[in-house]
């Protein structure tokens, strides 16, 4: 697979340090507004990467990490939400499950929160920092040459019919 090369932090222009660091920063969006619903810092993350993935690879790649890492915390936050409304409406009684539940969203949301805030300052100061999981696919993603031939092409050869 053929990458294209990997800027140095000189390289890379003072807004698309700014737009990176901003990718991270998304997480803040329905906070900043007062909303309960985890469904909107999503919706904000997706807005912000279809908005600036044309700025540069080093953009792309801030906003694919920042969104990828975020789908997995969005999906647990929102299942949390609706299980306290249903229960909440319902008079059910919170289970175990619930609180345990609960307590792995804390503790995912702590570590997005600080992975976010490192990425943002990194991004800020020109840097990669890649996340566990979702760096390498957003890193391949952002910076692959689109024209070069896949793994299991071979050059130069016709196609089989």
């Amino acid at each position: 697979m053929e990458l294209y090369p990997i800027p140095q932090p000189t390289e890379i222009s003072e807004r698309e340090k700014e737009d990176a660091m901003g990718a991270y920063l998304m997480m803040f969006a329905s906070a900043a507004l007062g909303l309960p619903f985890p469904i909107f810092n999503l919706i904000a993350s997706v807005i912000y990467y279809f908005v600036n993935k044309s700025k540069g690879r080093f953009v792309q790649f801030h906003s694919l990490q920042s969104l990828y890492s975020q789908l997995p915390v969005s999906i647990l936050n929102s299942i949390l939400v609706i299980w306290a409304l249903v229960n909440w409406i319902k008079n059910h009684p919170f289970t175990n499950l619930f609180w345990g539940l609960l307590f792995t969203a804390i503790i995912f949301n702590i570590v997005y929160f600080i992975f976010s805030i490192v990425g943002a300052v990194k991004a800020h100061n020109g840097r990669f920092y890649y996340f566990l999981f979702f760096g390498k696919l957003s890193f391949i993603q952002a910076y692959r040459k689109k024209d070069a031939p896949k793994a299991n092409e071979l050059v130069n050869e016709p196609p089989k019919f």
